[in-house]
């Protein structure tokens, strides 16, 4: 544990690091802005499209995966929405909640450290776990927030979904190295060595920005973060252990490093959702602001605990 604590704490110094200089104003909100664009549009989609593109889609793509993480997400996203519903919460409410409970920081945060702790055969699992995400839980959010004002879903609707998720650096980055991977095409010589070194600014820019971003967030309404924090960082975690481990018997890496994304602290594009349409977002901004200095801990218990299985 000690060991695992040591190797995560760099990277919540960092985060560390950007909480104090945007609190003492050395970088602003805008500033922020900017280095998360950079992060997202160039840095990290670089990253991912030179881990897929020397990756074979068939070599983690596993139905007993894709369902363990689906099942075990939507359990703990139904256990969210349920008490949300229960404290007479709307379903608009009750679906930024639910968003809360299961969308981990699994871009930003869970790409560069888990690769560093476990090795780069984290990447495929994770992109696995990534597509789920954004392709299913960010659309349902959006389809339940639509419902729930308006009565129905219109085509509309559905196709910002689409668009959206075509326009989604993330998406597009994985999608086109996994296309370069099926062509045999290898990567020149100098093309792979930009990439490269644009890719690694993807780490401290990303957990700087993390933490940047968190200065301005305020802790309202407590309890309810506390809830939905304890859904994150430990229910959702124990579900993937009942659905991948117990249900699903995915194999022992994988599953781990399942486990270990679960763990993840409530990702910062569930406060733009939240912010957009107007749906308790100090409630979200709360809920990122305890889960991401909790995970601190936790995260580093789940990965001690992981790695222990895998004699890492």
């Amino acid at each position: 544990m000690w060991d695992i604590f040591q190797k995560t704490l760099p990277f919540f110094a960092l985060i560390g690091l950007g909480y104090w200089a945007a609190r003492v104003k050395f970088f602003s909100e805008e500033a922020t802005a900017y280095l998360t664009r950079f992060v997202f549009y160039f840095a990290l989609s670089a990253m991912l499209f030179r881990f897929s593109a020397n990756l074979s889609l068939g070599e983690f793509l596993n139905r007993d995966f894709m369902l363990a993480y689906l099942f075990a997400g939507l359990s703990v996203y139904l256990l969210a929405t349920a008490v949300a519903l229960w404290r007479r919460r709307g379903m608009a409410e009750a679906a930024v909640e639910a968003q809360c409970a299961v969308i981990g920081n699994v871009g930003f945060l869970g790409i560069p450290m888990l690769v560093l702790l476990l090795g780069e055969n984290v990447i495929g699992p994770l992109m696995v776990v990534l597509a789920i995400d954004l392709i299913v839980f960010s659309s349902l959010i959006v389809i339940l927030i639509t419902i729930a004002r308006e009565g129905r879903l219109r085509l509309g609707v559905l196709k910002s979904i689409v668009t959206g998720l075509f326009a989604n650096p993330m998406i597009v980055s994985i999608s086109l190295g996994f296309v370069w991977s099926a062509l045999h095409l290898p990567i020149p010589g100098p093309v792979d060595e930009f990439l490269g070194l644009l890719g690694s600014a993807a780490t401290p820019c990303a957990l700087f920005a993390i933490g940047a971003s968190l200065a301005p967030k305020s802790a309202e309404r407590v309890s309810v973060a506390i809830w939905l924090s304890f859904c994150k960082l430990v229910l959702h975690p124990a579900a993937v252990v009942v659905f991948a481990v117990i249900i699903f018997k995915v194999d022992t890496f994988p599953a781990a490093v399942m486990i270990a994304t679960a763990s993840l602290p409530v990702a910062g594009n569930v406060y733009m959702l939240a912010q957009h349409y107007n749906v308790a977002p100090q409630r979200v901004s709360a809920s990122i602001l305890i889960s991401t200095a909790l995970s601190v801990l936790t995260v580093s218990l789940v990965v001690a605990w992981v790695s222990s299985g895998l004699n890492l």
